[in-house]
């Protein structure tokens, strides 16, 4: 009797693929499972940062501050160039009846030099930095606008400098052209103008205070020429510096503020100065010191009774200082001016050194 075939030994049927595919699946929900579990645990310790990233290099090392540096982004003397300090007090005490302050920090190690740094004198226009310091403040935080129309009063109408005061009654100047007036031509109604926009005397002089700027005092409209309005030489360089290092103002604001502060147009203090201890002398200082690898931002201050000038200088090696000088005497007396040059050029000698401008031959 013929013997029937079991039902496995016959010809391929459908459940061995089955079994095959139905495996798989089972292996890979147990994956997909397994990899959920450890993805849900080391979240929080991935958005914690709890997972260390590998250590660089030495290669890859960032370049370490030089020795007895400072790390960009501070404004703190630490070594103090002493024989540049005395050479100052020297060339002040020639002129006994004068009355003189000079500050020096150079950003990037923390070299200083000063001389009656903190003491009060009269600011004159040198006043105007700290000014559109606070004015770009205020237009970081949204309180003014870059074309904001500053209407023309009587109480801000200021004489001297400037020819915003031969306008109307009423003009109405954007608050961008009146802050660069106030700068490349030293305007004192521009200058009025941004101090009641800041809410007045008082509130201005608040705000300096707010940028650490103690010295830097508004008692009355520009251009005082009775020398009430002070500042010192440390506050007009501190002025400068917590722009260049970014303590204070947005990269806009802090464009803004240089473009500004390139249009001023005197240059017969601090750039004559820094020129002169190179061994140069020329009738357009800037020029010949951007020859030379310097470039100097400034602002001067003149009523006749006090001189003033301070500003941002890039040396031709890079680094960036900053240095402030003022000085009291008698009315128009040259020696003010004489001595602010002097003090300057022991600056470009201390740092640059003299150099000979003419072409070395091939």
């Amino acid at each position: 009797m013929p013997t029937g075939r079991s039902p496995r030994s016959g010809s391929p049927g459908w459940f061995q693929p089955f079994a095959l595919v139905l495996r798989l699946l089972v292996m890979g929900l147990g994956l997909g499972v397994l990899t959920g579990t450890a993805l849900k645990q080391l979240a929080p310790k991935l958005a914690q940062g709890a997972m260390e990233a590998p250590k660089p290099s030495s290669a890859s090392s960032p370049v370490p501050t030089p020795k007895g540096g400072l790390a960009l982004g501070r404004f703190e003397p630490r070594v103090e160039l002493t024989k540049l300090s005395q050479r100052w007090k020297a060339l002040a005490a020639e002129q006994k009846d004068l009355k003189v302050g000079g500050f020096l920090l150079v950003l990037d190690d923390g070299r200083y030099a000063q001389l009656n740094p903190d003491t009060p004198l009269p600011a004159a226009s040198s006043i105007k930095t700290p000014i559109l310091l606070a004015a770009l403040d205020d237009l970081d935080s949204g309180k003014l606008r870059w074309n904001e129309p500053l209407p023309l009063t009587k109480e801000v109408m200021g004489g001297g400098a400037g020819w915003m005061a031969s306008r109307p009654l009423g003009t109405r100047f954007p608050f961008y052209e009146a802050a660069t007036e106030m700068i490349r031509v030293s305007d004192n109604s521009a200058t009025n103008l941004l101090i009641k926009r800041l809410g007045g005397k008082a509130a201005a002089n608040a705000h300096f205070q707010a940028l650490g700027l103690p010295a830097t005092v508004i008692n009355n409209w520009l251009p005082d020429l009775e020398g009430t309005n002070t500042t010192s030489p440390r506050d007009l360089a501190r002025s400068f510096a917590v722009v260049d290092i970014g303590e204070k103002l947005s990269p806009r604001a802090r464009d803004h503020f240089r473009t500004i502060m390139a249009t001023s147009r005197t240059n017969t203090l601090l750039p004559a100065g820094l020129l002169k201890g190179l061994g140069g002398n020329s009738s357009d200082p800037d020029s010949e010191l951007m020859a030379r690898g310097l470039t100097v931002l400034n602002k001067t201050g003149d009523i006749g009774i006090a001189y003033a000038d301070a500003g941002l200088i890039e040396l031709p090696n890079g680094k960036r200082a900053v240095a402030g000088f003022m000085v009291k005497g008698p009315f128009n007396d040259p020696r003010s001016t004489d001595l602010i040059r002097a003090m300057a050029a022991a600056v470009s000698e201390t740092l640059v050194g003299r150099s000979d401008p003419s072409p070395q031959p091939r």
